[in-house]
C-alpha cells in the first residue's frame, strides 16, 4: 500500500482561480483521467496506477474539497465547477481528448464531462456511484449530513465513525486498518471534515440534474462500461439493474463478494476488466 508521503511525492500543484489542486500526471500514450469518489480522494488509485501508467498516460487530481487540495469553508461546491476544473487541468498539460475512468461522485463528475464535450472523451468506466439517482441508496449519514443538520453534526464526525460507515459498505474482502487511517488522514487534511455538508450537495444535484446526466448513457457518445460491487448498499444490485434497463447495449461486470470500493477492494479484477474494455475498443478501431 503506497503510504501518503510517497504518493503526495510523485504529485505537482496546480493552480485554478484561488484553489490549489493536487495532481498526478505519469506515462505515456493515450491519456485517461481517473476521477475519485466522495470522501476520498485520488490515492483510490493507488493500487492501478503502476500497471494502468505503463500503458497510457494517466491523469488523476484530488477534487476541490477532497485530499491534499484545497478546501475552502464556506464555499458552495458545484460538479459542474469541479467539471471546468479537470478541464482546465487537461488544457493545461496539452491534453485535447482521453478516456475515463470514474468512481461514486467521480462518475456524477464523468456524466457532466460527458454532458458538456461529448466529442472530447474516447471511453468512459464507471465504478460504484449514483449514475442514476432513482437508483441511489445514500446511506442514513449521509441524509442526515446532507440536510440543514449537516454543519451540527461535522463536530462528532471522527474516524470511529468513519470506519463504521466504510465497514457498511464494503465487501467480503478485509477492510485493512492502514486503508482506514489513510482514508481518514484525507479527509481530515486541513479540517477536511467541515466540508462535508457542502460537498454532499451533490446529491441534490443529482436529483436537479437528473435528464442532463442521464442523456450520455442513455445516448452514448463514447464505449461505456460499468464495472460494480454489487454487496455495495449504496449503488450495487439497484445500480446494475438501473443501468442494464436503461443503457443501450450494456456492458456490465459485476463484482459479486465486493462493496462500494472495488479499487481498493479487488484492484487485480478491476484492472483485467478495464484493460480486456479498451482491448476491445482498439480491436474495433483497428477493423
Amino acid at each position: 500500500m503506497t503510504r501518503l508521503r510517497e504518493w503526495q511525492a510523485q504529485g505537482d500543484w496546480f493552480q485554478h482561480q484561488e484553489h490549489r489542486l493536487f495532481f498526478l500526471d505519469q506515462g505515456e500514450g493515450e491519456t485517461l483521467l481517473l476521477i475519485h469518489g466522495f470522501p476520498s480522494a485520488s490515492w483510490d488509485w493507488h493500487k492501478l496506477l503502476p500497471e494502468l501508467s505503463q500503458r497510457y498516460r494517466v491523469v488523476l487530481m484530488d477534487l476541490l474539497g477532497f485530499g491534499f487540495s484545497s478546501k475552502p469553508h464556506p464555499h458552495d461546491y458545484h460538479i459542474a465547477d469541479q467539471a471546468q476544473i479537470l478541464e482546465a487541468l487537461l488544457s493545461q498539460l496539452g491534453i485535447q481528448r482521453c478516456h475515463l475512468l470514474a468512481h461514486d461522485y467521480g462518475d456524477t463528475v464523468a456524466q457532466e464531462l460527458l454532458a458538456r464535450d461529448p466529442q472530447r472523451y474516447l471511453s468512459c468506466v464507471f465504478l460504484n456511484g449514483g449514475l442514476f439517482a432513482d437508483a441511489h441508496r445514500p446511506l442514513m449519514i449521509q441524509k442526515v449530513l446532507a440536510s440543514s443538520l449537516g454543519p451540527l453534526l461535522v463536530p462528532f464526525l471522527g474516524q470511529r465513525r468513519f470506519r463504521a460507515s466504510l465497514r457498511r459498505i464494503w465487501g467480503a474482502h478485509p477492510l485493512e486498518d492502514g486503508k482506514v487511517n489513510t482514508l481518514w488522514r484525507l479527509l481530515s487534511h486541513n479540517n477536511g471534515q467541515r466540508v462535508i455538508p457542502a460537498l454532499l450537495h451533490y446529491m441534490t444535484e443529482r436529483r436537479q440534474f437528473s435528464e442532463r446526466w442521464s442523456r450520455p448513457l442513455t445516448h452514448p457518445p463514447c464505449p461505456l462500461m460499468l464495472i460494480d460491487g454489487t454487496q455495495d448498499p449504496i449503488s450495487g444490485r439497484s445500480l446494475v439493474q438501473a443501468y442494464r434497463e436503461r443503457v443501450p447495449e450494456p456492458r456490465i461486470e459485476a463484482l459479486d463478494d465486493v462493496g462500494h470500493y472495488p479499487q481498493l477492494e479487488a484492484p487485480q479484477q478491476v484492472l483485467q476488466h478495464y484493460l480486456a474494455f479498451r482491448n476491445q475498443i482498439q480491436a474495433r478501431e483497428s477493423e
